[in-house]
């Protein structure tokens, strides 16, 4: 069985796709360091802001990967 995996923590946005559990079979992460380090940390507001634009993408691409 294949599992989309979807995690999100303060500052990055990721997806996987895992066959049984065990087997990965796409990976892709989108940090977002760069947007915070002007501000010396994580902005909350930025932060989920760029979730929302990036989060079709992550997931479009670890799709992508795996069914490549």
């Amino acid at each position: 069985m294949n599992i989309l995996g979807i995690e999100t923590s303060c500052d990055e946005t990721a997806a996987a796709v895992v066959k049984d559990g065990v087997e990965v079979l796409a990976n892709v992460v989108y940090t977002q360091i760069p947007l915070h380090q002007p501000y010396g940390g994580v902005v909350p507001e930025i932060a989920s802001r760029a979730h929302i634009e990036k989060i079709s993408e992550v997931v479009g691409t670890a799709l992508g990967q795996f069914a490549a």
